[in-house]
């Protein structure tokens, strides 16, 4: 897989994926000398191909992140998984506390204030090459009876207090309701990039199963300078159902510890969590049920998507990872800034693809090596059907809202990074 290392300006490193910083020192001090070469011609260096490997750079401040990789993924998706890795190291840091620190010292080691999260990072780059969530730029929602997903939501809208911003509940890394502050949502929205790396965060560290959990986060889409302090709470012994509140008030820790305990008392009460369980322990939807051979993915107007479950030949990591590296190549032509496509029907060696992409939805699928374009878009048919008859199963139509006062403060949206399309909820 891609190898991604993390230096400053200076040269010093910080983080590298395979082998240890200080062994790969020299290398990293060749990138740097190529960055500073390029921009000595007020220029910025993007990426380097050569027969078998591209390299692909990234400066963001005071950061160079690069990619040195051998797989079918482009320079965008590449570019887009270094952006990942910057924003999980703000996630921790923030980005105007970075800036300061090498204002001060360039050969700063920030190696000393990332201490230990390495296994964070390790985590989230497995993740963007494994998980078609970070490559649509969606969330994956448990799929769920629209009346027990509301009755979540009304629990979460009831249990609130002052600063209150964001009220998150998942299970097993899947969505299962999300509440936002409605003042927030005039002029910003959680977004799936800040909720992939809350999850990864959460995921990375077993600390987070040991009771009541209140630390400090910046959600970078959301705003790159500043900190949530954000409530963490397993509600089952088996710490697969999580809730997650994200308050402004670095203070208020007992006020949202409390609102936990109400929502845990309703879920006790409404025998939520035995639903919870029963949603997790059933597969989601097989392939038989939706009429296609094999693998769609994604939903489009809503920043969430839904697959089934993964069946042969793709059993093996090797296969699925081999299909999801054929994934990155349709995803790539698709979404190609020199000439984007809506439509690519491809026949590979042991299958034959189809990716569709309109201004409701995104969709890749998956056939068997004989079926004809004709016969591949009757099943695509009936899957549009299908996915409309249980959208409210599926996905999250009507986000719940609550209102607290005072009024949260209201971060400064940050810029968009490269390759995505909408905000967590946008069009709704």
């Amino acid at each position: 897989r891609a190898m991604v290392f993390v230096l400053s300006e200076a040269g010093k490193p910080i983080y590298s994926r395979y082998g240890n910083e200080e062994a790969l020192s020299s290398t990293m001090g060749v990138m740097m000398a190529l960055v500073s070469f390029i921009q000595s011609g007020d220029n910025a260096i993007r990426s380097i191909y050569s027969d078998d490997r591209k390299l692909v750079f990234v400066q963001q401040g005071p950061l160079v992140l690069v990619s040195v990789s051998r797989t079918l993924q482009s320079e965008q998706q590449l570019r887009q998984e270094l952006l990942y890795v910057y924003y999980q190291i703000l996630s921790m840091l923030t980005q105007v506390s970075i800036t300061r620190i090498f204002e001060r010292k360039k050969n700063y080691d920030l190696r000393r204030l990332l201490a230990g999260s390495e296994k964070i990072l390790d985590r989230l780059l497995n993740l963007v090459e494994s998980d078609p969530g970070f490559l649509l730029g969606a969330v994956r929602c448990l799929p769920l009876p629209a009346s027990q997903r509301d009755a979540l939501g009304a629990l979460l809208q009831k249990a609130i207090t002052p600063n209150l911003v964001f009220s998150i509940l998942v299970a097993q890394s899947q969505l299962v309701t999300a509440v936002q502050e409605r003042a927030v949502i005039e002029e910003c929205r959680l977004e799936p990039t800040d909720l992939h790396l809350l999850l990864n965060l959460i995921g990375a560290s077993s600390a987070f199963q040991a009771g009541e959990i209140w630390t400090p986060i910046c959600l970078p889409r959301f705003n790159p300078d500043g900190y949530f302090y954000a409530y963490i709470s397993y509600l089952d012994a088996e710490c697969t159902v999580c809730l997650v509140l994200l308050s402004t008030d670095k203070e208020s820790f007992y006020a949202v510890s409390d609102c936990k305990k109400r929502v845990e008392e309703a879920m006790r009460t409404q025998g939520s969590l035995q639903v919870l369980s029963g949603g997790l322990q059933s597969p989601s939807y097989s392939v038989g049920q939706v009429g296609v051979p094999d693998i769609p993915e994604n939903y489009r107007q809503l920043p969430q998507f839904t697959s089934p479950e993964l069946e042969g030949p793709y059993c093996s990591e090797e296969e699925q990872q081999r299909l999801f590296d054929l994934y990155h190549y349709l995803h790539s032509r698709i979404h190609s800034t020199s000439r984007p496509l809506r439509l690519i029907y491809h026949v590979a060696e042991k299958e034959t693809l189809l990716a569709w992409v309109t201004s409701k939805f995104e969709l890749y699928t998956c056939f068997s090596p004989l079926v004809t374009k004709a016969g591949a878009i009757n099943v695509l048919t009936k899957l549009l059907r299908w996915i409309k008859k249980e959208e409210d199963r599926l996905f999250i139509r009507y986000p719940p809202k609550y209102s607290t006062t005072p009024n949260p403060g209201k971060g400064t949206k940050g810029g968009r990074p490269d390759g995505a399309e909408n905000g967590f909820f946008a069009g709704l």
